[in-house]
């Protein structure tokens, strides 16, 4: 891969990530009628999350180790929490936390690289 195409992955990546969590915020303290927008940007976050993590993965580490399935799992939780926060809004300070959680983990996993 070359230095161009991993700085625009990893910057698309990055930026994708904090628009998933801002997504969860947001549908914890946003109005109802937002739920369409913020479920769409939610969305395509997500889906750049995944496409960028998998290629920058597939290129770098050649599919090894075991530390991108923790963050594949990571993504899934907080994937699901900005659709999840709309429903149950009575404890938006549990999915607050749990996707601040989860972006630790994720932050963890990439920096340790434990196994």
């Amino acid at each position: 891969m070359n230095p161009a195409e991993y700085n625009a992955l990893h910057v698309i990546h990055v930026f994708a990530a904090i628009v998933m969590v801002a997504t969860v915020f947001l549908a914890t303290a946003g109005s109802v009628e937002s739920k369409k927008k913020v479920m769409m940007w939610s969305g395509i976050a997500t889906l750049l999350v995944l496409l960028t993590g998998i290629r920058m993965w597939q290129a770098i580490y050649s599919f090894a180790g075991i530390w991108p399935i923790v963050k594949i799992v990571c993504w899934l939780g907080l994937s699901a929490f900005a659709g999840i926060a709309y429903r149950k809004r009575e404890k938006a300070g549990l999915w607050i936390n749990l996707s601040l959680a989860l972006t630790a983990i994720a932050l963890v996993m990439v920096y340790v690289r434990p196994f």
